[in-house]
């Protein structure tokens, strides 16, 4: 992909998205995620009714009545996008690539944090740390993170959570809002999952096709398994083989469901194909 149609990609993805995060989104971030706490703002004549814990007695002295110190939230965040880009993320029998799909959340996401003046960071992993962006303010930035998402080539095709969140516990040392972006096709993640949920707000959006949840009855098909390269031929008519795919899915869905859980942190699911807008929205309403 050339760098003319890179700057298209982002600008299509910049002008979808920015006016989701515009018309729907910022509040709604606003009202789910807290400050860092309160945080002095100015000096005013006491009112009835002000707590009196809360007079300046330096100022009062002075003018021969009393003030009151006014606080206010704390408002600046530090969001963080874990994106899972491995080969399973090119799956997609809909519109889109299940990667596609990924990159308009991320970049809605990010657009509500900076309508908001939080910080963004990103995190691109496979079985390895890809890539890692600290977190900054701006929109030039966040332009840069959808460019990253859309033309970043991984080195590996496999998927390590662990690894992953292991690594943003250790680079991240103060409190962030964190989502994490994939399919979650692995286990064994679920202790440094814990140990990320004791420091970060963290919500997992897991992003699925249908297929991958139901097998389609279509006859003989060759099945390619796309972090390994493997290739088996199935016989969808089977009604075994179609219960033992389902199975393996929802083993998978159900892991990734209560590894989150435990962990004190959120979960959304969206299938490509589906509004999610509305799975989202009703995600940061239920957290208000």
């Amino acid at each position: 992909m050339d760098t003319k149609e890179i700057l298209k990609k982002v600008k299509k993805i910049e002008i979808k998205t920015k006016r989701l995060s515009n018309h729907i989104f910022s509040g709604e971030y606003h009202s789910s995620f807290k400050g860092r706490g309160m945080t002095f703002s100015e000096v005013r004549q006491y009112q009835f009714g002000d707590d009196i814990r809360n007079i300046d007695w330096n100022v009062t002295a002075r003018y021969n009545e009393p003030f009151v110190k006014v606080f206010e939230e704390e408002r600046e965040l530090t969001m963080l996008l874990m994106v899972d880009i491995s080969a399973s993320e090119f799956f997609g029998t809909n519109e889109q690539f299940k990667r596609e799909t990924v990159t308009e959340i991320a970049a809605t996401l990010a657009f509500s944090a900076i309508q908001n003046n939080d910080k963004v960071g990103l995190l691109l992993f496979t079985d390895e740390i890809e890539l890692f962006i600290p977190p900054k303010k701006g929109k030039s930035h966040v332009l840069r993170i959808i460019r990253e998402l859309i033309e970043f080539q991984p080195k590996s095709k496999k998927t390590n959570l662990e690894q992953a969140f292991r690594y943003i516990s250790s680079v991240m040392k103060k409190k962030a809002i964190v989502f994490v972006l994939s399919d979650f096709v692995d286990d064994n993640y679920e202790n440094a999952l814990k140990i990320l949920g004791r420091k970060h707000d963290v919500t997992g959006i897991r992003v699925y096709d249908r297929y991958e949840a139901e097998l389609p009855k279509v006859g003989m098909i060759n099945i390619v398994d796309s972090e390994s390269g493997k290739t088996m031929l199935v016989n969808t008519n089977s009604k075994k083989v179609r219960n033992k795919y389902k199975a393996n899915y929802l083993k998978t869905a159900d892991y990734y469901k209560t590894a989150f859980k435990k962990s004190g942190s959120g979960v959304i699911n969206t299938m490509i194909g589906r509004d999610y807008v509305k799975e989202l929205m009703g995600y940061f309403k239920g957290r208000g």
